[in-house]
């Protein structure tokens, strides 16, 4: 259970639910799962779970990109503390887990975990050696909460 400091550095807002988006606690646990791997701690991170047009808006006005993504992270700072935003569109999440035959918890923990390495500076964009450290990143957290490596259908 994170403790009070930690919950009041990381606010959870819901624009959008659905019957499969996590609660606030677990959003907060995955994202603090990630920091501590990395040996960092929050500053003020906010999670938003927006529709499909907030998350095509923003897909399109910071990364000119026209479509609904599953998620956005927007890092303001990374040292001392992290601080940054990450959105989740929880329709395009739902949809790539029966896409891809996964329990729509554990997509979200990968998106949660995927869009806070960003806030810590990951990039795998056209960087094949930084995705692959990336990537095993994630599965570690993932291992350590208790998730499948959500890689593993790709091979």
């Amino acid at each position: 259970m994170p403790k009070a400091a930690e919950r009041r550095r990381i606010g959870v807002y819901y624009a959008e639910r659905s019957d499969d988006v996590p609660p606030k606690a677990l959003v907060r646990n995955w994202l603090l799962a990630a920091l501590r791997v990395e040996g960092r701690r929050a500053g003020a991170i906010g999670v938003r779970f927006v529709d499909r047009e907030e998350a095509a808006r923003l897909n399109r006005d910071y990364r000119s990109r026209d479509y609904a993504t599953n998620v956005l992270s927007f890092p303001y700072a990374r040292k001392p503390l992290v601080d940054g935003d990450l959105v989740l569109c929880p329709r395009v999440v739902e949809a790539e887990a029966a896409e891809q035959g996964k329990q729509p918890l554990a997509h979200y923990a990968h998106l949660v975990i995927h869009g806070t390495l960003h806030l810590l500076g990951y990039d795998h964009v056209g960087r094949r050696r930084e995705a692959a450290r990336m990537e095993k990143r994630e599965r570690k957290i993932l291992a350590r909460l208790g998730f499948a490596d959500p890689y593993r259908s790709r091979r």
